[in-house]
């Protein structure tokens, strides 16, 4: 039996000598370590043996596999550096060609002009709050005048969190960010209920929405909301202050106009266009032949909507606003559909 494993020993290896091919050795090793090979049927025989035969044999038998493993590895290894400098050997190299640069990280456009907007509004006195992305459907639409079976509330398709659909106050995906005004507003209230401090706040986040995807309609959105409550806040306050937004991040020469609109936490509510940058107010297919582009909707605070927050609609007025960053990217560079955004396409996203 020794003298057998020493046969299959020296056969092995003269064998692997002879593999010149990496795409041989796979073979080599199926016959020689493979589960019908010589040396695995030995050890099936071990059992056979006389007691005090198997101690020797089986190791024996397992030096030799042992070594031919190690002599498979070892040769796989050279084969495999050949092979590359066979393949370096073969290209034209030229090791005096300066190197490739290092491609950098950058912002996300979305990133991009969420900080241009931060920038915009800090300079103006606002500070940033941030609020949850889930809410209850009492903070999501009640505490913002839209009553259950009210027809804006088949606008904004929630995601209710499952089981909870059929529930007296649901648990959804916030479908806008209005739900931070009245946690902002109560939290301010709440350091002085007797006297509550003024509000100048934007509450960026992400928005959800069941409805179906396509060039102008995302699932998921960001947004960004804008609040100010205080004493003797008029509706010219919010004008001049969104058309300066729009002066700072469009331009100086921009002009801008509001058209009435409706929404239930405000009233009265409007949408606010800017003259469109492309055409210059002469239309195009930008602007849809108008002249003008939509860029946010905005209006005063509902009275109901200030109570639910702690402020008393007697004394206190405010004003409140949301606007798109994609949609704001989407004018400005002329971006033609807002499933690039999350497309993840470094095509589109290395233009920025």
């Amino acid at each position: 039996m020794l003298a057998k494993l020493d046969q299959i020993e020296q056969t092995a290896l003269s064998s692997l000598s002879n593999v010149q091919k990496l795409d041989n050795l796979e073979g080599w090793r199926i016959a020689y370590l493979g589960r019908n090979s010589p040396l695995m049927r030995l050890f099936d025989q071990l059992g056979q043996l006389p007691k005090e035969q198997r101690p020797e044999i089986g190791r024996r038998a397992n030096q030799v596999k042992k070594t031919l493993e190690a002599k498979f590895a070892e040769m796989v290894e050279t084969m495999r550096q050949a092979s590359l400098m066979h393949a370096l050997q073969a290209e034209s190299l030229d090791v005096t060609l300066p190197g490739r640069s290092i491609v950098r990280g950058r912002l996300h456009p979305t990133t991009q002009t969420l900080g241009q907007i931060y920038r915009i509004f800090a300079e103006m006195g606002f500070q940033v709050y941030l609020s949850r992305d889930v809410e209850t459907d009492e903070m999501n639409f009640q505490l913002l005048n839209f009553p259950p079976h009210h027809p804006a509330r088949e606008m904004q398709d929630s995601f209710y969190i499952e089981g909870n659909y059929a529930a007296d106050n649901p648990v959804i995906l916030r479908t806008h960010t209005s739900p931070g005004q009245i946690r902002a507003m109560r939290e301010f209230a709440a350091s002085d209920p007797q006297k509550p401090p003024p509000v100048r706040i934007i509450l960026p986040g992400m928005c959800y929405r069941y409805e179906q995807v396509s060039a102008r309609a995302e699932l998921q959105f960001t947004q960004v909301e804008g609040l100010a409550v205080g004493k003797q806040i008029t509706f010219s306050d919010l004008k001049g202050t969104l058309s300066d937004f729009a002066r700072r991040m469009f331009g100086q020469s921009v002009r801008t106009r509001f058209r009435a609109s409706h929404f239930p936490f405000t009233e009265p509510s409007a949408e606010m266009d800017i003259e469109c940058f492309v055409c210059g107010g002469a239309g195009c297919p930008v602007c849809k032949r108008s002249g003008w582009l939509e860029i946010l909707g905005c209006g005063m605070v509902h009275p109901i909507v200030l109570q639910n927050g702690g402020y008393d609609p007697e004394i206190y007025t405010g004003f409140a606003f949301g606007m798109g960053p994609e949609r704001i990217a989407m004018l400005r560079h002329r971006i033609e559909d807002i499933r690039y955004f999350w497309a993840n396409d470094l095509r589109f996203l290395e233009q920025f």
